[in-house]
């Protein structure tokens, strides 16, 4: 795919990702926005769309209530509804594929082989890279996220590379380990084209005069503003660990955020909890990223990849 240029045909907007050329590099967040929004955003301007997480079997989520907003952000608890692998492939991801934009299928399991399923039956469909979120819960393991274990992670993202042909996979890490650079090089070693930084922060909103989880499932992933510092150090530090393009994801609301982001080493952003106030918060973006380069002295967006001063 080509470049995209500002209307005045100064700014190159365009980001290579692995194999890919995003026209630009803005694209929604797994879950936090689908096709049915079409009509509120023309969907063939974002650099990627990334679909909802796909299981092999369909899935209904969590117990209500599942969202709660805590200020600076939203907690969750939504447990990926999933309408399973046959009806995502004949009626799902022909939907984003309808736009003519990149579509990233994002594919999640509860035990390791059900990547590989996925992966296997998704082989002849028509959609640019994997997006493997290793942040579920593995039944096999007694519930640990399978993105807290740097081998779980390399044999995840192995076993779907193996499978996946020529498309590219990248691999969506969890921020609730210790050490993000020893997942992300797990990633790496084992085939990944890329990585995105970050899924949700696991958190506890609590109902003061019941003296009960605000949240049916208990705890939850929180996500939005708040959290934009603490993803910002870890998109830092896994794109000095690693030579593959890294995603931006967490806290992302403003065109000035895209900008931070991309200057502490993301190639790319995912925007998730701001669309749900502001549904079209990635035109705006895109449509602001020119002037926002162009105030910062750039041409291109990959001038301010990376480019954070010690």
């Amino acid at each position: 795919m080509g470049a995209t240029l500002s209307r005045d045909g100064d700014v190159d907007l365009s980001v290579p990702l692995g194999p890919l050329r995003l026209r630009n590099p803005v694209m929604p967040a797994s879950g936090c926005f689908g096709p049915e929004l079409a009509p509120l955003v023309p969907l063939h301007q974002l650099g990627a769309l990334v679909t909802k997480t796909v299981f092999t079997a369909p899935r209904s989520g969590n117990a209500a209530p599942r969202l709660t907003d805590i200020g600076p952000g939203a907690l969750n608890s939504v447990g990926i509804p999933s309408p399973g692998l046959d009806a995502f492939r004949a009626r799902v991801l022909p939907a984003y594929a309808a736009h003519g934009t990149p579509v990233i299928v994002s594919i999640g399991a509860l035990a390791v082989h059900d990547y590989f399923v996925i992966a296997e039956g998704l082989r002849a469909a028509s959609f640019a890279a994997f997006e493997v979120n290793v942040s579920c819960p593995n039944l096999e393991r007694g519930g640990v996220s399978i993105g807290a274990d740097p081998h779980q992670v390399h044999r995840v993202t192995r076993g779907v590379v193996d499978r996946a042909g020529d498309r590219p996979v990248i691999v969506k890490l969890t921020p609730n380990v210790a050490s993000v650079e020893e997942a992300a090089h797990a990633a790496e070693e084992a085939g990944a084209a890329a990585l995105t930084v970050a899924n949700t922060f696991v958190g506890l909103a609590v109902d003061l005069r019941r003296r009960r989880p605000v949240l049916g499932n208990g705890t939850g992933g929180l996500s939005g503003s708040g959290i934009k510092p603490l993803v910002l150090r870890l998109v830092w530090e896994a794109s000095r660990a690693v030579a593959i393009p890294v995603i931006g994801c967490g806290g992302i609301a403003t065109t000035a955020d895209v900008a931070e982001f991309l200057i502490a080493g993301a190639t790319a952003v995912q925007v998730g909890t701001a669309t749900f106030s502001r549904p079209d918060t990635m035109r705006r973006m895109i449509d602001e990223l020119p002037a926002q380069l162009s105030e910062l002295g750039c041409r291109r967006v990959t001038d301010l990849i990376g480019s954070l001063r010690p």
